[in-house]
């Protein structure tokens, strides 16, 4: 890739002296990562927000790295590469890096051995401990490169080493392979405050994991945990948390802010939401991601966002969360705290860790939410507790990720599982026990029937990071955190502007005839038209077949051709024009399956019926929300406040003008009404806009005017509106029944039909 140095922020890689890790002179741009502070995790990675699916170059875990290679995100690469390092016995780092110069984003960086370089010569009498060198000037790196593709790709790879590797019973020891999981501090935590020491904690660890090699890290990294989960504060950069939060409250009515603890001491949770974040939940609060990744890849700053996808399938933030306590009662007022910031509307879904302490948490603040669970923190976990099978079978890894990713159906996943077990000696491992009786809430195949807003079953919430990735990381320290808050806030935000600008501006291309692509066209945002499109498209080389046609609905079995092993059932309603699918696409993701479009092709079903058009997914998906200004606590005069009741308005004109064209008599009725509302706003603006009083009609308040008498005559014209509308339900309630009359009697002449050709042909 050719770079601009016009537009990057470039450091020449080769020009760099590259220090060692306690050298504190180190380039401007040189990221650097203190031994205390860096650490990796196993957690696999998020995707790029135009581009949920899983990289392909992770579905191997004996996988080589190899020059082209590509990764969704600079921190898939980091994992990958930190991956194959434990393979084969050395430990990692991340190195330089270069910056757009556009937006500040992370365009490049290198990988490294951590024995790359050398410690720099200093002043002998600047410690006194002799320290041991760790630095050797091992050239082996990986470099990766953003592409214009929104890819990484690696542009420069290193694999000679001038050291020994680690065998693979010591490689746990190894600093970028050492980490304290989420499971692990909470054990700590109880431990802790039962008066445990850290001889006798660390002496639990080992017995609860079957043998230090499982523990995940060493006795030193268990005593600095414990050491810093009792100083745990925001220090001295919490008060300009605080200062900021004031300020935007101040100058945004609608910024929410909370503190739980000691707030002049900074040592409470806190949790903020601004205006914006709180308008976005009314649109696409359905399903959101809770993300505690601070837990498990040791951040300095414990920053927890809230999130979901918007309409373009991008990353969208619900608000922030900084947690200095992490009990149980924590967790809970901070799921209050964001319920009451949110207007008191529960998600049909939340994604989190499997941490105890959350589970607990979740289930009691969001008790009618379907709790999942992140696939990919399971499969870190699985690394810990499963390190043993790793590194004397080989191919159990890759092994195991298929029984959860590929299974299509509950008995394929039951089947495999067992197999699986059994294959490798594992019926008696209690973890692989204990996650299988929590697969309900992380095996795919059992979430398929709750709405999560991926793209696919497949995906599996290994996005839960995305939306501060490269902005905020284990090198963020509280003092730019707020800084790169707000870079990421804007670098979004011009993202879904320019997603808006190009479903507006460029029309896709049309692959099929079909009125439904064209339809669907014209309703969705273009990436979610680009995947309905893959699917209609599909449908081509798929063949429905009646299996029972007894009763309302019909069942077909719709399979590939050639592939008549992968059967899906579909069962369509003719009458209602309503099918559902055994892959359960539509629930999961909000997009109609190619299974049900090819029934669908069958059918002559020319256009997508209304109730399997999302409008989360629309182009429209930001209007028609009613908005509560008491409940968000936005005053009347705000700009905000003004954008809710214009839109209001303008949802109540285009339902007003729709009912009110259905016929010349209720158009002229509606037209009426029309010119009364005009002629009492502008009476209304001559009075000051001054309410006499509040009443409440059909569940809203509405306010009484100066004259009486106009009000009563609009109660008047909207009765009869009423009465019309009234009018105009039973005359299609009529109509549906005739139609309904006239489809039993085609199926009776079928019926008679197919007889007479029996009785012919006896």
């Amino acid at each position: 890739m050719v770079i601009n140095m016009d537009q990057l922020n470039v450091i020449p890689f080769d020009n760099i002296n590259m220090g060692s890790e306690d050298d504190p002179n180190t380039a401007l741009h040189l990221q650097h990562h203190q031994p205390h502070n860096f650490d990796f995790d196993f957690d696999y990675p998020n995707n790029n927000d135009d581009d949920l699916l899983e990289p392909t170059s992770l579905s191997d875990p004996n996988l080589d790295p190899y020059e082209g290679m590509e990764f969704d995100s600079e921190q898939s690469a980091r994992i990958f590469y930190n991956s194959y390092a434990r393979r084969v016995g050395f430990s990692t780092r991340v190195s330089v890096y270069q910056r757009s110069r556009r937006d500040g984003s992370i365009i490049c960086r290198q990988i490294v051995c951590s024995r790359e370089g050398f410690r720099r010569e200093g002043n002998e009498n600047r410690s006194k401990r002799q320290r041991t060198v760790t630095r050797v000037g091992c050239k082996a790196q990986m470099t990766v490169k953003k592409q214009s593709s929104g890819k990484w790709a690696v542009t420069k790879l290193v694999k000679d080493h001038n050291h020994e590797f680690v065998p693979p019973d010591k490689v746990h020891s190894l600093r970028s392979h050492r980490h304290v999981s989420g499971s692990a501090r909470s054990l700590i935590d109880t431990l802790q405050a039962a008066g445990m020491g850290p001889s006798g904690v660390m002496s639990v660890l080992i017995r609860e994991s079957g043998g230090i090699n499982n523990v995940g890290f060493t006795k030193v990294d268990c005593q600095n945990y414990m050491s810093n989960s009792r100083q745990r504060t925001l220090g001295p950069g919490g008060q300009a948390v605080f200062d900021y939060l004031k300020q935007m409250q101040a100058e945004d009515p609608g910024f929410f802010y909370a503190v739980q603890g000691d707030f002049e001491n900074s040592t409470g949770n806190v949790f903020w939401a601004d205006a914006n974040a709180r308008m976005n939940y009314s649109y696409f609060g359905d399903t959101i991601t809770f993300d505690t990744t601070y837990r498990t890849n040791r951040y300095r700053v414990p920053f927890a966002p809230f999130t979901g996808w918007n309409h373009h399938g991008q990353p969208l933030l619900f608000g922030c969360a900084l947690l200095l306590n992490e009990s149980e009662s924590s967790f809970v007022w901070l799921f209050e705290t964001w319920f009451a910031a949110m207007s008191g509307r529960c998600p049909i879904s939340i994604t989190t860790d499997q941490d105890r302490i959350i589970r607990a948490a979740v289930s009691k603040a969001f008790p009618g939410t379907r709790h999942r669970f992140c696939k990919w923190n399971v499969f870190r976990e699985a690394q810990e507790k499963l390190s043993h099978v790793y590194h004397s079978h080989p191919t159990f890894e890759l092994e195991f990720h298929r029984c959860i990713n590929v299974a299509e159906s509950v008995d394929e996943f039951e089947s495999c599982w067992e197999s699986l077990l059994q294959r490798f000696d594992l019926s008696d491992n209690e973890w692989l026990q204990s996650m299988y009786n929590a697969r309900q809430q992380w095996v795919p195949v059992y979430l398929q029937d709750t709405f999560f807003g991926e793209m696919s079953i497949m995906q599996g919430s290994d996005s839960i990071n995305s939306y501060f990735d490269g902005y905020i990381n284990a090198s963020t320290n509280i003092h730019n955190l707020i800084k790169q808050y707000e870079k990421a806030m804007a670098v979004r935000h011009e993202k879904e502007v320019k997603a808006d600008y190009d479903t507006l501006n460029s029309p896709p291309v049309l692959k099929t005839p079909s009125p439904m692509e064209k339809q669907a066209a014209n309703l969705y945002t273009r990436r979610i038209f680009m995947k309905f499109q893959e699917e209609l498209v599909e449908t081509l080389a798929y063949l429905a077949t009646v299996v029972d046609d007894t009763g309302s609905a019909i069942t077909y079995q719709v399979a590939k051709f050639g592939e008549d092993h992968k059967v899906h059932h579909v069962r369509f309603n003719a009458f209602e024009k309503r099918a559902s699918c055994s892959c359960q696409m539509f629930e999961f993701s909000g997009i109609i399956c190619r299974h049900i479009l090819a029934v669908f092709r069958m059918k002559n079903v020319l256009t997508l019926p209304s109730n399997y058009i999302l409008k989360r997914w629309t182009r429209n998906a930001k209007s028609g929300v009613v908005l509560d200004e008491h409940t968000l606590g936005l005053p009347c005069n705000t700009p905000e406040s003004l954008a809710a009741r214009s839109e209001n308005l303008r949802q109540e004109a285009i339902r007003y003008v729709e009912e009110g064209a259905e016929s010349e008599h209720i158009y002229n009725v509606a037209m009426g009404a029309l010119h009364e509302a005009i002629r009492k706003v502008a009476a209304a603006k001559k009075c000051g806009s001054a309410p006499v009083q509040t009443t409440v009609f059909n569940g809203s308040e509405q306010l009484q005017w100066c004259s009486l008498d106009e009000d009563e005559k609009i109660q008047e014209l909207r009765a009869e509106l009423e009465q019309a509308s009234q009018r105009c339900e039973a005359y299609r309630t009529k109509l549906l029944s005739v139609m309904k009359d006239m489809e039993e009697r085609k199926l009776r002449i079928s019926v008679k039909v197919q007889n007479v050709r029996l009785k012919m042909k006896d």
